[in-house]
């Protein structure tokens, strides 16, 4: 259990300074790749917890979150693309 706590903190931290890229960022698309990359460690975050607690139910929502996070990074990124 011990590992998997160490991880997750791991994960925390990158959040966390992933976070100060997104808050930093000098353009845009820095900042939406922050975004997708907060998206994309906290969905690591509920399978982990999914695997601790052997709780299916995060693994569901890590999947829908999942989704609607690609396809809001879609939709940025065709935005400042300037396709829209």
């Amino acid at each position: 259990m011990d590992q998997w706590l160490i991880t997750i903190a791991c994960l925390a931290i990158l959040i966390i300074m992933a976070t100060a890229r997104l808050l930093v960022g000098p353009t845009a698309p820095d900042r939406v790749i922050a975004v997708d990359t907060v998206n994309t460690l906290t969905i690591a975050i509920m399978v982990l917890l999914g695997v601790i607690f052997s709780q299916i139910i995060f693994i569901d929502v890590a999947i829908v979150y999942g989704l609607l996070s690609f396809v809001a990074t879609l939709y940025i990124a065709k935005y400042i693309g300037g396709e829209l």
